[in-house]
């Protein structure tokens, strides 16, 4: 038990800690929906300070997150949300975990190895996520999805971070901080409509604030990593 707890540092522990009340606070004062909308919350922002360790149980988590978030985006009609996190978010992070596990950085080390795309790769995932993104604004309009084209924008930024994700670049923090904003307009648009969303909405606040600091860890990981390479007997930040 002692070694899990020396696994997180103390900013970890904070930003989680904080993170939790939040919700937990912004649910009891705007009656949040369900018991299932926080626990949705609080396994997504633990799955996100884990992804920022480099742990693949991060992955494993997400996938409950996926299937929490997708029932909560269907009582809203956002079935954008719903079809992106259920039929793309939980099977990618399925996909994720399985090649963290595969990718150590080192035998016996709980860390993935971070990954950098090439040129061409990063174009090919640009117009994929075009191509996906068109597929996916004809669906959604076709199913009457509420707030359309922000609705649109996050499926773009949702599939583009979670292909960074299962290519293990550092970059996939940063693109799902991108798609928190987008969430927070949506929730925010909600919430005018219905104020028990409000929980929603701070949820990914602080998803926002945590995605940011896990991109901070993955350069630092990323340069750590690439230091160790260099030089094989250099000890762990």
């Amino acid at each position: 038990m002692s070694k899990f707890f020396r696994y997180f540092s103390r900013t970890d522990a904070v930003l989680w800690g904080i993170s939790a009340f939040m919700i937990v606070l912004s649910a009891a004062v705007f009656r949040g929906g369900s018991v299932l909308a926080v626990i949705a919350s609080l396994i997504g922002v633990t799955s996100i300070i884990i992804n920022a360790k480099g742990h693949p149980a991060g992955q494993l988590m997400m996938i409950f997150f996926a299937l929490f978030y997708g029932y909560i985006s269907w009582t809203f009609s956002y079935y954008g949300e719903m079809m992106t996190y259920l039929g793309m978010t939980g099977p990618m992070a399925l996909f994720s975990f399985i090649t963290w596990l595969r990718n150590p950085f080192k035998e016996g080390r709980a860390e993935v190895r971070v990954n950098s795309l090439s040129t061409a790769e990063t174009v090919f995932m640009c117009l994929l996520t075009a191509g996906v993104t068109l597929i996916f604004f004809y669906i959604l309009r076709f199913f009457h999805t509420a707030n359309l084209l922000p609705s649109t924008v996050s499926v773009t930024t949702s599939f583009a971070a979670v292909y960074l994700t299962m290519r293990r670049s550092a970059f996939f923090s940063l693109v799902y901080a991108m798609n928190d904003i987008v969430l927070i307009v949506l929730w925010a648009m909600a919430s005018t409509e219905d104020v028990s969303y409000v929980s929603v909405l701070i949820c990914f606040v602080m998803f926002l604030v945590s995605d940011i600091y896990g991109f901070v860890c993955w350069m630092k990981m990323k340069k750590r990593q690439a230091a160790e390479n260099e030089y094989p007997g250099a000890e762990r930040a």
